[in-house]
C-alpha cells in the first residue's frame, strides 16, 4: 500500500546533502511498467519547468545508473536525479486516473509549498539576530521530530537520548561531546548550546538533526546503538561537507549573546509602554 512515507522512505541524499529522488524508483512507486513511457511524462515534465522560466537540467541531470550483465559485463541503463520540484511537475503531468499519483500530487505540493515558505521567510530576515531566532526556532521543532523518530528506533529513555544527542555532536564536533563543546566554547554548565549558536552554527545543526530524522525513518533503523551510531555518522558527513566547502569548523565559531536575551529584549519592546495616571 502506498502512503505518503513511501515518497519519504525512497528520498535520497548526495554527497553535498542535497535531496533527491531517484527517476527508476519513481517510476515504479507510480506503478509504470514501462520506462518508456516513464520518460514521456518526464519530458513534459521538463517542458513545464522551462515553461516556468527554469532550467531544466538543474531539476532533472541524469546520472550513470550500471546494471550485471553475463561474464561481469556492465551497461549504463541511466537514471534522472529529480529534485523535489521535478517530482512535483512529473506527479502533474502523470496519469491521474492512478491513485498513487493522485497521493503523490498531494505530498509534493504540500511538501514544495512547505520548503517554499521555509525559504521565503528566511529571505526575508535581514539581521544576525533575526535569522539566529529563526533558525532556534526551527531547531527546537525538529528536535521534537527527531526525539520522535529516534524513540521509534529504540531511543526511549530520557538518558538513553542524551547518550544519542550526544553522538551526534561528536560526530559534527570532531569526536567533542556536549560537556567538552561547553568547555571549548566557555559556557556554563546551565547554557543551552543551541541558545548562543550564531546562524551559521544552527544552520548547520538543523540539517545534520533533519538529515538525521529522515534517514532513521527512511531506513527504518532499529536498536539504540544502530540510532548512535546513525547519528554520529550523519553528523560527520556534515562536517566532512564543511569542510570541503572550506567552512569554519562548529567548534571553532565563536558564541553569540544568549538568544533566549535576545527574544526577551524583543517582547518588551513591543509592550506598548505604561501611561502615567
Amino acid at each position: 500500500m502506498t502512503t505518503h512515507s513511501t515518497f519519504e522512505q525512497i528520498k535520497r541524499t548526495n554527497e553535498i546533502g542535497q535531496e533527491y529522488w531517484s527517476a527508476r524508483e519513481l517510476h515504479e512507486v507510480l506503478e509504470y511498467i514501462k520506462w518508456d513511457k516513464f520518460l514521456n511524462v518526464i519530458d513534459k515534465a521538463k517542458q513545464a519547468c522551462k515553461n516556468s522560466g527554469q532550467e531544466p537540467s538543474n531539476h532533472f541531470p541524469r546520472m550513470e545508473k550500471l546494471i550485471d550483465l553475463p561474464k561481469g559485463a556492465k551497461r549504463d541503463i541511466g537514471d534522472i536525479h529529480l529534485t523535489r520540484y521535478a517530482c512535483y511537475l512529473i506527479i502533474q503531468n502523470a496519469d491521474p486516473s492512478k491513485e498513487v499519483v493522485a497521493l503523490g500530487q498531494t505530498y509534493f505540493a504540500i511538501q514544495t509549498r512547505k520548503q517554499e515558505v521555509l525559504d521565503e521567510n528566511f529571505g526575508k530576515l535581514q539581521s544576525e539576530e533575526e535569522k539566529r531566532l529563526f533558525l532556534r526556532k526551527e531547531m527546537a521543532e525538529h528536535n521534537k521530530q527527531l526525539a520522535d523518530a529516534a524513540k521509534n528506533a529504540g531511543v526511549i529513555q530520557p538518558w538513553k537520548y542524551a547518550i544519542f544527542q550526544n553522538h551526534g555532536y561528536m560526530g559534527l564536533y570532531n569526536g567533542l561531546g556536549a560537556k567538552e563543546i561547553h568547555t571549548k566554547k566557555g559556557l556554563k554548565k546551565s547554557e543551552s548550546i543551541l541558545d548562543h549558536m550564531g546562524s551559521t552554527e544552527l544552520a548547520a545543526n538543523l540539517f545534520r538533526a533533519t538529515q538525521t530524522e529522515e534517514k532513521l525513518k527512511r531506513e527504518n533503523i532499529k536498536g539504540k546503538q544502530k540510532a548512535n551510531q546513525t547519528h554520529y555518522e550523519v553528523d560527520k558527513k556534515v562536517r566532512q561537507t564543511i569542510k570541503e566547502l572550506g567552512g569554519t569548523m562548529p567548534e571553532d565559531l565563536p558564541m553569540a549573546e544568549s538568544v533566549k536575551k535576545i527574544e526577551n529584549e524583543k517582547k518588551k519592546a513591543l509592550k506598548p509602554p505604561h501611561k502615567k495616571k
